[in-house]
């Protein structure tokens, strides 16, 4: 077993990846942090348990260990920025979400510490995850990337109002087929949770990179508002039973349709998911 992530192999050609779960830290840059930071408030809380039926389903999972404070498994390891003329943390994060400082320090790391993150932390998670995806067609003739993620639907500072219940992304339509996006499109506008495709999370730089259609390498990322499976007002990150199990059902119906969107060659004909609001 690793000491940067666990891995679960399964039987379908789906991986459920799930970077930003993770909540380890070492202790000589847990210590540098400030008290705010040291809550470690923008983790991807409960992604893990709220996952776990998956399994069952027949997916791989892989999940991070560490927190995305000691490096930002989403992110390019040059940094380059995802999302233009809006604002990120970026690959090895100075601030949390609100803004605030993470750290106590003025100057918390130099640039050769962010290379020996990216060496230790991000480079053999992206070995894994690229080993997985290749064994996935090589089994099956393609693979199928969800990238579990999950946000506090209040964040001022990165996005106006409420955030929809669940943001689909598929990198505006270029990183699955086409047939997949809408496939679970349809299923996350029907119902009671509100959504949106390709809205302020379009998907990050694991989709964009690993989702190649032309390749038989399908990717989707799904931000899901924490407020539809924790009790938000609560700052211990409480998991809330009633709501997630209620998620759950439309979850495993995203997980089937994801599963069934291509038929078992992998080939494509549907159409795709327009950008687009439902809430």
């Amino acid at each position: 077993m690793s000491d940067l992530f666990e891995y679960h192999s399964g039987t379908t050609p789906l991986i459920v990846n799930m970077p930003h779960s993770g909540t380890l830290v070492p202790d000589a840059i847990f210590g540098r942090f400030s008290n705010a930071g040291k809550m470690l408030p923008d983790t991807d809380w409960h992604i893990p348990r709220l996952y776990s039926f998956v399994k069952d389903m027949g997916a791989s999972v892989l999940s991070a260990k560490y927190s995305r404070y000691v490096v930002d498994l989403n992110r390019p390891p040059d940094n380059k920025e995802l999302y233009d003329d809006e604002v990120s943390t970026g690959l090895v994060p100075r601030t949390l979400f609100d803004g605030s400082s993470l750290y106590a320090d003025q100057e918390p790391f130099t640039d050769e510490d962010i290379k020996q993150r990216v060496e230790t932390y991000w480079r053999p998670y992206h070995n894994k995850l690229t080993e997985i995806i290749a064994e996935l067609k090589e089994t099956h003739g393609y693979a199928l990337l969800y990238d579990a993620h999950s946000i506090a639907s209040r964040v001022p500072n990165l996005f106006k109002g409420k955030l929809p219940d669940l943001n689909l992304g598929t990198a505006n339509a270029e990183s699955c087929a086409p047939e997949i996006g809408y496939a679970i499109a349809e299923v996350i506008r029907s119902g009671d949770f509100s959504s949106t495709i390709n809205g302020r999370f379009v998907g990050g730089y694991i989709t964009r990179y690993y989702g190649k259609p032309e390749k038989n390498a399908h990717a989707v990322q799904m931000e899901i508002a924490q407020s539809t499976y924790m009790d938000e007002e609560d700052e211990t990150y409480q998991y809330n039973e009633e709501k997630a199990d209620k998620l759950i059902l439309k979850l495993r119906e995203v997980i089937s349709v994801y599963l069934e969107a291509l038929d078992q060659g992998g080939k494509t004909n549907g159409k795709p998911a327009q950008s687009e609001d439902s809430e």
